[in-house]
């Protein structure tokens, strides 16, 4: 019986499988549509198989629950209306991370290894939180929203749909990161970002 469907056969794809066996799901399929030899040979590295396209896992009579392995918030968000209500998301936190009291993970969450959550943190639907990151206190991450490894969100922070946050960026307390914004790799942001924006660099511009 299958465990788990992994929407996604490229390298965050492969970070929800080494979650998901993990947390003991060993029977995972992934779905792609267009997945590169060198990321096929790569899942049967790991002991998982590709299952088709997408369509094709949503016609089959598979029953588990799915997770979407794909980076990019915009195109995360394209797959999970795709897939709409015909399947049920998981949500799933690797043994080694760790999550404070009072915080809820919406449905199709990843938390990954060595992550920190503290407490009173509020993540949405489809949200990644790669190896090493932490989440301050207080904290709100909308639905689709990526933090990249080693990326830093202190307390009372709003970090809003979509935003993606890049590797060792830091966005300091009481900051608003508003829908669809891009952070760069390694910036500090030090005051609220605007909508669809793109900030790099220290401080973030």
């Amino acid at each position: 019986m299958t465990d788990l469907v992994v929407v996604g056969a490229g390298g965050f794809g492969r970070e929800v499988l080494d979650v998901a066996y993990a947390c003991g799901l060993t029977d995972c399929v992934v779905v792609d549509d267009a997945p590169s030899a060198d990321n096929i040979e790569r899942l049967g590295r790991m002991g998982a198989r590709h299952l088709g396209t997408i369509d094709d896992w949503l016609t089959a009579d598979i029953r588990a629950p799915y997770l979407i392995g794909v980076g990019h918030p915009t195109t995360r968000s394209k797959i999970a209306q795709r897939i709409g209500g015909r399947a049920s998301a998981a949500t799933l936190v690797h043994p080694s991370a760790t999550i404070g009291r009072a915080t809820i993970l919406g449905a199709g969450s990843v938390v990954c290894a060595g992550a920190a959550l503290s407490n009173n943190v509020e993540l949405g639907r489809h949200v990644h939180v790669n190896p090493n990151a932490t989440i301050g206190h207080d904290t709100v991450l909308g639905d689709m929203v990526s933090v990249n490894p080693g990326a830093v969100v202190s307390g009372a922070c709003t970090v809003d749909t979509g935003v993606l946050l890049g590797a060792g960026s830091v966005v300091l307390q009481d900051v608003v990161v508003g829908r669809f914004a891009t952070v760069g790799a390694a910036a500090c942001v030090v005051r609220d970002v605007p909508p669809r924006a793109v900030v790099k660099g220290v401080p973030a511009r």
